[in-house]
């Protein structure tokens, strides 16, 4: 892909009300790759879009939500290489507010073309029946899942790992379908310990994440949702606001705002080992900063910086 870099930059950073000098917390800033195709989307897209084009697809079809980090970097990829995209939008009501939407304005601007379907209906969207709803709709596609995961978006995903990284002890990543966290363990040693800080309620992800791997040397840390998927509190807010006014870098609050959250209280109740030296990935998903804020506007909680 043209925006293609072959390293993230490392850089060091400090948690609010935490210091010790015995352990070391570097962030690998894969968020700097592209302002829209940033993070893992750009790592689980690489593969696909590269297929997409080999295969002599015209067009990409994929699913997501209100804000989707997926559904934006899509749209994004379909623009730069002139590829037709559609996009499969939960929610009906979602129609008439494209406008409004910051994510879905912006993928309409780069061309998506979208059909809204009702959440009962989005929930069957893997279905034989519904496959060939859209391929009677829109013809021949080539099809990427909700949240881009597939073997060939955990082949990206290894990527993020550098020789150099060997050299840490843990590995954190925020997870949300499964296939980042994947990536990363097939990447890893077997010495080294991968955490995934799932953005979701519930363990059900163990068994996705497990179709893609074969090493042991991981855990689904998952007491720090804040109450789900796209839930945060006042709480959370605060924490990614001095997290910025500190080290200079945007978190989002859907998944590293949450993962890095979780990661201060784990240091803070001694769970990492003394002297342990950890890479946290920074997976981008900052262009759903705006969508959220304007649900915290109307909601009159405080505004991520």
């Amino acid at each position: 892909m043209a925006f293609h870099v072959d390293k993230s930059v490392n850089q060091p950073i400090q948690l609010p009300q935490f210091e010790a000098e015995d352990i070391t917390l570097i962030l690998k800033r894969e968020d700097a790759i592209h302002p829209i195709i940033s993070g893992n989307k750009y790592r689980k897209l690489k593969y696909n879009i590269a297929n997409a084009i080999e295969s002599g697809y015209e067009t990409i079809l994929t699913y997501g939500g209100a804000f989707s980090n997926h559904i934006a970097a899509v749209a994004a990829v379909g623009a730069l290489y002139k590829i037709k995209t559609i996009g499969i939008i939960r929610g009906e009501e979602l129609q008439a507010k494209v406008n409004t939407n910051p994510t879905l304005r912006y993928a309409k601007s780069c061309g998506m073309v979208f059909k809204f379907i009702s959440r009962a209906s989005y929930r069957s969207k893997d279905s034989n029946i519904f496959a060939k709803t859209l391929l009677k709709q829109f013809g021949t596609f080539y099809s990427i899942p909700e949240g881009g995961t597939n073997a060939l978006a955990v082949k990206g995903c290894q990527e993020i790992l550098t020789a150099a990284d060997l050299k840490f002890d843990y590995i954190c990543a925020a997870v949300g379908t499964g296939g980042t966290l994947a990536g990363l363990i097939n990447a890893s040693s077997q010495n080294q310990q991968v955490y995934g800080f799932s953005a979701l309620k519930g363990d059900f992800l163990k068994e996705d994440i497990s179709k893609f791997v074969k090493k042991d040397n991981w855990k689904l840390i998952s007491q720090y949702h804040f109450g789900g998927y796209a839930k945060i509190n006042t709480a959370l807010i605060t924490f990614i606001n001095d997290f910025k006014a500190i080290n200079k870098i945007q978190l989002d609050p859907v998944y590293t705002g949450k993962m890095l959250f979780g990661i201060q209280d784990m240091l803070q109740k001694n769970e990492f080992a003394k002297g342990s030296k950890i890479l946290v990935i920074h997976t981008g998903g900052l262009q759903g900063i705006t969508g959220m804020n304007l649900k915290l506007k109307q909601k009159q909680l405080p505004l991520i910086q």
